[in-house]
């Protein structure tokens, strides 16, 4: 069972979820999106919460209120970060997270401990985690299936880009070619302009001796 919640309206249409039990957690580690960013209360027990970006953002892009829909949802979500103030939350792109076969399920640590990012939530503020709640949505989906549907597209688009780009080669060479040909053809006219102009003058030359001869 994944929860999804939609984050504030004004800040446009943003996505936030989160799996109901570790195992859920497990495969949201193992299928996420490259869109993904992860939210955890750092160092207390709490829900793995995700923000899905749209495609091209990055962790810089997260508006001031859609990482506090995302701040509080996680700490609600956390049964002791839930009951005292001043609780850090860590996030990180997906991409950041690191699993291991040693670790237990739901277990999660960091490639880079330079991409992940805290921000001090001072209180819970109910108001903004009832208004999440309000637009709960329970399913039960195929994260595999997902996962693999993305990456289908992806290796089409990737595989259309390279069609274009080697089209565009294509007619770069025979752009080339053509400017070389008419280069090629200038120098010949000019070469043959120039045989011309020596014949005439060596016509002309002829011409002034035989009347110098005949005078």
């Amino acid at each position: 069972m994944v929860f999804y919640f939609k984050a504030r309206p004004e800040a446009g249409d943003y996505t936030i979820f989160m799996g109901l039990d570790k195992y859920e957690n497990e495969e949201l580690i193992k299928y996420g999106f490259p869109e993904d960013i992860w939210f955890h209360v750092d160092k207390m027990s709490s829900a793995h919460v995700y923000l899905r970006l749209h495609k091209g953002q990055t962790i810089d892009d997260i508006s001031e209120g859609v990482l506090e829909d995302c701040v509080q949802l996680v700490k609600a979500n956390s049964i002791q970060g839930n009951k005292v103030n001043n609780v850090d939350v860590v996030y990180t792109p997906w991409q950041n997270l690191k699993k291991t076969p040693s670790m237990d399920v739901g277990q999660v640590g960091f490639y880079s401990s330079k991409m992940v990012r805290t921000v001090r939530v001072e209180k819970r503020v109910n108001e903004i985690v009832n208004r999440l709640n309000r637009t709960k949505v329970e399913r039960t989906p195929d994260l595999k299936a997902e996962r693999e549907a993305v990456n289908a597209v992806e290796r089409a688009e990737r595989k259309q880009q390279l069609r274009d780009k080697k089209r565009r080669e294509d007619l770069d060479k025979l752009e080339k070619e053509r400017q070389a040909e008419l280069r090629s053809y200038k120098n010949l006219m000019v070469a043959e302009k120039m045989t011309s102009n020596k014949d005439i003058a060596s016509a002309n030359k002829s011409l002034q001796e035989l009347e110098e001869d005949f005078m």
